[in-house]
């Protein structure tokens, strides 16, 4: 076996891997909120919508197929991210929609 070559990753792994990084981003983002100390107005909480998989695909996620390595899942976490941040979609829909990229 080349030491070049990464190792391929099975659809469940990558799922799981989507899933918990999207997990972890979301409780660190709320721990992060909840932590800033805003005293010079009422915080007022966003209102999430229910979006739809046209809107989510219309901000231009990439696909991931596991083959892509170490680098390409970092650049795969990273544009997922944008699209979520754009999107404004719920937690359950980033979740169902990430892994079905």
């Amino acid at each position: 076996m080349s030491t070049s070559e990464a190792p391929v990753m099975t659809q469940a792994a990558i799922r799981k891997l989507v899933a918990d990084s999207v997990t972890t981003a979301l409780e660190a983002q709320a721990a992060n909120m909840a932590n800033t100390d805003n005293t010079t107005r009422p915080r007022e909480a966003p209102v999430a919508r229910q979006c739809s998989y046209k809107e989510f695909m219309s901000c231009q996620p990439i696909n991931f197929k596991g083959t892509e390595g170490a680098i390409g899942l970092i650049r795969w976490f990273e544009r997922t991210k944008s699209v979520f941040s754009r999107s404004n979609c719920t937690k359950d829909c980033k979740v169902k929609f990430a892994t079905v990229l």
